[in-house]
Formats: structure tokens, C-alpha cells, sequence
């Protein structure tokens, strides 16, 4: 079972400098100063009274609370609902973070340490350097973030029932996991955990040449993936795209691939829209959610889903309320393209709020105005929870914050946005999740104290290194 760093000056989990494979972090503003130093405050007079390893309360759901309070504190407070008594008794902060379904998180990864020498690890080890610069200050170990790791983290450290396995952009030559190694951690997991706690993405790059498309019928009948996923911002110029990689509503590439999805199924498309990195440019024009809209229009009967929700991250200010696609930038340009389509509440377009959340749960007036913009624009069957674990670790902490999260009613008066009950809570953690990839009713888990991750950790190894 994975275990919290050792070094205690390691900060709280959501506190951390986090990134994902394809984002780099910001420097902390004055807020996160504000809430840091209130759980540095707080946390160990805390952790003395419950147990001698402030680390490894930091990481328990009482440390959650006492983050989410300070964070909650230095923004004013009215977005987490997290009472005093969370912090110091486990039965408050389980009642506290307490859900009534199950999690179905739709972006989760992890690599092969044997293709540690392709070219995509070296931007993958730049980025988890940055993540955690005292974790990784020798150099990434990809040992830890192996096939083992991540069952253990995903599965063993958090309530996660269903994780959908995906990988980082890149051709089978390049990439830290193949198309093939993902179906064989599934088939792992089908072994030890009961068939359904793992579904899959096959990743396709139909820029790099007419092969990937004709392959896919292939792929649909060998891998059995629940979608397929895109990185329209990977990859080299094209006609639609002259600053590097291509558009879902293009004639040259995106239109023939869709109508291949549309042919073989499932109809299911993840496309990586936002994050392109901390300020949006030229070069990452691609990454943008623009063609979202034309592409559903175009093909009412697959189903679009928006990883991280066009959001951008500006060192420069917070996304405020909708304004219009003047001008749009970040979660808005999902919004715009949404309203120019005519694709509303009930549509065959979904948000996904992989890393989004993460990034923005320390900014919660943000948080509070992305959310509802998704909301108005989507409705909260459209809304789908992902983590991009195991980049961040446990997911569980992530979890319990969305879980404690609320809109202020003020904004929900202001600007029309509806409120974030438990119930729409369950439906994004969990519930959507279920309609989009076929989930039919609960899925079976191990019962507590079967170890079937343990068990399942050698062969897991094993069988994605063979896969590749």
C-alpha cells in the first residue's frame, strides 16, 4: 500500500505545487500563502493530539478538513462546508466527506518503467519534477508511478469504484504506455477486482497519418475501449492548423475520424481541450475547445467529452462570469462554442474536470464561477469527475474537497448560477459517468480487508511490460 512521503515538511496534499503531464504549475499567490501558513499553524498542534506523524495527518481526512477551513479562511469564506470538529475527530470528517454513491473517475494514468527511454518521458519527468521537487530531487522514479502504484493509490487510498485508464500524448514509438499495455492493466484488475472497476481509453492520433483511422476497427474488436481519446494539440502542422496539430471539426482530419467513430464505435470522443499551459498562445492553439461545438453539431450521435473543460489557468487573473465569446478565454471558450452551436443542457457534450479541479480548488471564487458556468451551460447531467491521478497522488483528498464544496448563494443570486447540492454532486462524481460509458448499476467491489491490490501488484508489473 502506498504510503505519505516521510519528510515532514512535505505540505498538505492540496496545498502541494501540483501539475499534470501536460501543464506546468504557478507560483503560489497570497491566498495560498495565507492558507499554507494557517495549516502550518494549526496542523501540528492538531496532529500531537491525535497521533505523533504530522505527515501522516496531513493526509488523513481530518488533515483535508483543516486544509479546506484554512483555504475556505483566506478567501473570505462560504465555499467549503467544513466544520471545526472535522479537523480533530475521524467521525465528524467522515461525516463531513460522506458520499451516497459511487466515484467513477474518468481520467487516471500511469506508465510503463520499461519505456522510461521514449521521447515523452522526459517531458513527463520535467513536469513530476516540478510537481514535487523534494519527492523527485534524484531524478523520477518511474517504479512509483508503475501499474502497482496506481492500483494502489486509485483503488487502495480512495473510495474510486471505476477508474478509466487513458495515457499522455504520443505515437506507440514515443509514449510511457501503449494502447495495448492499458488494456492489459484492465485485464488485471478484471482478475483480482471483479470485472468494471476499470474502463479504457485507446488513444488515437489521426494527424499522423490515414494508419491510425484504419486501425481503429482493429483496435475496437482487440482493446474493447469505452471511447476514444484525442490530443488535437499534439502533433505537427496541418491546413486547419498551421502552429501544430488540428481541429475535430476540420475536413482534413477531425471530420474522416469521427466518421470512422461513428462507423465502429463506440461513440465516445475525449479530447484534451485546455491546459495548454499557463498563459494560451499561438502554439498551443489547438488545445482550444473552439471546434467542440461544430463537431457535436456535426455528429449528434457521439457523445463529446471535454477533458479539463477548455480551462487555462492565467497567472494574469481568475475566470469570472460568462461575458459573451467576445474575447473568450479558458472554460468560456467551451461555453461560446456551445451557445454559437446551439448545444445546450442535455446534449451529446460533456465536461470533464481532470486537473481543472485541482488547480482551481485554491481559487474558490473561480472554482464557484467555472462550476456554474458549467452548470447554466451543460447542466449537471453533462458535468464528469476526473483527477488525473495518479500525477496528484491519492485522489480521496480531491474527492472529500469537491464533496465539502458550495456556489455562495451570492453568486447563485448574482449570476443565475444553481446550486451544487449533494445530490448534482453525486450525479458528476459518479452518476454521468454512468450514462456516457455504459456503467449498468453498482459496481461490485472487493470486500474491505481483501487485499486484492497487493495481490495484484507484481502481475500488474508484469503484464503491462509484456503488453508493450
Amino acid at each position: 500500500m502506498p504510503r505519505p512521503p516521510s519528510n515532514p515538511a512535505h505540505p498538505a496534499p492540496l496545498l502541494a505545487p501540483r501539475s499534470s503531464d501536460e501543464y506546468r504549475p504557478l507560483p503560489p499567490g497570497p491566498a495560498d500563502r495565507r492558507a499554507a501558513a494557517e495549516v502550518a499553524a494549526r496542523a501540528p498542534g492538531i496532529a500531537r493530539r491525535l497521533r505523533p506523524d504530522l505527515v501522516a495527518h496531513l493526509h488523513d481526512r481530518r488533515g483535508t478538513a483543516t486544509t479546506l477551513r484554512a483555504i475556505d479562511a483566506a478567501h473570505g469564506g462560504g465555499y467549503f462546508d467544513v466544520g471545526e470538529e472535522a479537523e480533530w475527530d475521524a467521525e465528524a470528517a467522515g461525516e463531513t466527506f460522506a458520499g451516497r454513491g459511487q466515484v467513477i473517475d474518468v481520467q487516471t494514468h500511469l506508465v510503463d518503467p520499461g519505456r522510461w527511454d521514449r521521447p515523452s518521458a522526459g517531458a513527463l519527468a520535467g513536469f513530476l519534477s516540478t510537481v514535487d521537487a523534494e519527492r523527485w530531487a534524484g531524478g523520477v522514479d518511474p517504479r512509483q508511478i508503475d501499474g502497482a502504484r496506481w492500483a494502489g493509490l486509485v483503488f487502495g487510498t480512495s473510495e474510486t469504484a471505476v477508474a478509466l485508464l487513458t495515457s499522455t500524448p504520443g505515437g506507440t514509438a514515443e509514449n510511457v504506455l501503449t494502447n495495448p499495455q492499458i488494456d492489459a492493466a484492465r485485464q488485471v484488475v478484471d482478475r483480482y477486482a471483479g470485472t468494471g472497476r476499470v474502463l479504457t481509453h485507446t488513444i488515437v492520433h489521426p494527424n499522423l497519418g490515414p494508419e491510425e483511422v484504419e486501425r481503429m476497427p482493429t483496435w475496437r474488436s482487440e482493446l474493447s475501449p469505452a471511447g476514444w481519446k484525442v490530443y488535437t494539440l499534439y502533433g505537427p502542422p496541418t491546413a486547419a492548423s498551421p502552429t501544430g496539430g488540428w481541429f475535430l471539426d476540420d475536413d482534413e482530419v477531425g471530420f474522416p475520424f469521427l466518421e470512422q467513430v461513428r462507423a465502429v464505435g463506440p461513440r465516445v470522443v475525449a479530447a484534451h481541450k485546455g491546459l495548454g499551459g499557463p498563459v494560451p498562445d499561438a502554439s498551443v492553439a489547438a488545445a482550444s475547445p473552439r471546434d467542440i461545438g461544430p463537431a457535436a453539431r456535426a455528429f449528434p450521435d457521439i457523445d463529446f467529452v471535454v477533458y479539463h473543460s477548455g480551462y487555462e489557468r492565467d497567472p494574469h487573473g481568475q475566470e469570472g462570469p460568462y461575458t459573451g465569446p467576445e474575447g473568450a478565454r479558458g472554460v468560456d471558450r467551451l461555453v461560446a462554442t456551445l451557445e454559437q452551436s446551439g448545444i445546450g443542457p442535455g446534449g451529446n457534450v460533456y465536461a470533464e474536470l481532470g486537473s481543472t479541479w485541482f488547480l482551481m480548488l485554491r481559487r474558490p471564487a473561480e472554482a464557484a464561477h467555472v462550476l456554474g458556468k458549467l452548470l447554466v451551460a451543460l447542466g449537471p447531467e453533462r458535468i464528469l469527475w476526473g483527477t488525473d491521478s495518479i500525477w496528484y497522488g491519492s485522489p480521496q483528498p480531491l474527492i472529500d474537497a469537491f464533496r465539502a464544496f458550495t456556489i455562495p448563494e451570492s453568486l447563485q443570486e448574482r449570476f443565475g448560477y444553481p446550486a451544487l447540492t449533494p445530490e448534482v454532486k453525486e450525479m458528476i462524481l459518479g452518476g454521468n459517468a454512468r450514462r456516457v460509458y455504459g456503467v449498468a448499476g453498482e459496481v461490485p467491489v472487493p470486500a474491505v480487508g481483501d487485499d486484492w491490490v497487493g495481490r495484484a501488484a507484481a502481475e500488474l508489473v508484469r503484464a503491462v511490460s509484456a503488453a508493450g
